[in-house]
């Protein structure tokens, strides 16, 4: 239930079949702006298929997806990400021949109302540049602005991707498992700086680090076999039996025995 905090993203009995396999079978969520909510389960639970849902790489067969109130399931991405959603991806999304101030520039120019027109010289549009110079000090690449992305460390580059999300200044920010991969280090690095370039917005993240999702998140969605089978804080859904003996019990026994070996 909301407390009176508008809501910014909501899903009412959303579906998704593909043939006669039916993925996400009446998903409903509500989250308000502003909160952090990390979306768990085991492998094949349709968290991806979701976030797809969302975003507008699929269309739902039935139910309802609002952004600040708006219907936007059937909308093409490009469509959502102009009422203010945006996405990363599990396998980064960068231009890598372009530096990391070029990349940035691309993710502000249409925000900043220059959309495709290329009749202007870039280094010419101080707004764009100024916005990728802020950007480039928030995402914290300002030593690294000139190199080219492919280049950058792994945890560089997703470092780049997330400024590129955010770069628009969408106010619903999803996340696809943006820690995959990094080191312990690394990530708690990279949970800071995700709470920083997202202070003030919506986040929706897919994640399987149970550290990260526990130190990040304002709530947890569980996800098994297409339903979401809890929706709470991160205490409650780490207490909650259903979703011990469905996914967590496992998942923290499984991460424990690998911290101490």
């Amino acid at each position: 239930m909301s407390d009176g905090t508008p809501i910014a993203l909501e899903l009412k009995d959303v579906r998704k079949s593909f043939g006669r396999t039916e993925i996400i079978r009446g998903c409903s969520l509500q989250v308000q702006q502003g909160e952090r909510v990390a979306v768990i389960g085991p492998n094949g639970a349709g968290k991806s298929t979701l976030f797809n849902l969302i975003s507008g790489r699929f269309a739902p067969t039935s139910g309802q997806v609002l952004l600040n109130g708006h219907r936007i399931e059937g909308k093409k991405p490009f469509e959502i990400n102009r009422l203010g959603l945006s996405r990363s991806f599990q396998i980064t999304n960068i231009f890598p021949k372009l530096s990391v101030f070029e990349n940035l520039r691309c993710g502000v120019l249409w925000s900043l109302g220059y959309k495709y027109t290329f009749l202007r010289f870039l280094a010419d549009l101080d707004d764009a540049n100024e916005r990728a110079e802020q950007l480039l000090e928030m995402i914290r690449l300002h030593k690294k602005r000139d190199v080219l992305a492919v280049n950058l460390t792994y945890a560089e580059q997703r470092a780049l991707e997330v400024g590129i999300t955010i770069a628009g200044g969408a106010n619903v920010i999803l996340l696809d498992e943006p820690t995959a991969g990094m080191s312990r280090a690394e990530t708690r690095r990279f949970i800071d700086l995700i709470k920083e370039v997202t202070a003030g917005k919506t986040l929706l993240t897919v994640e399987h680090d149970m550290g990260v999702v526990f130190g990040l998140a304002d709530k947890i969605a569980v996800v098994v076999y297409g339903e979401i089978i809890a929706y709470d804080t991160p205490e409650n859904v780490r207490a909650n039996q259903r979703v011990q003996e469905a996914y967590l019990g496992s998942v923290i026994a499984t991460q424990q025995a690998g911290t101490s070996t």
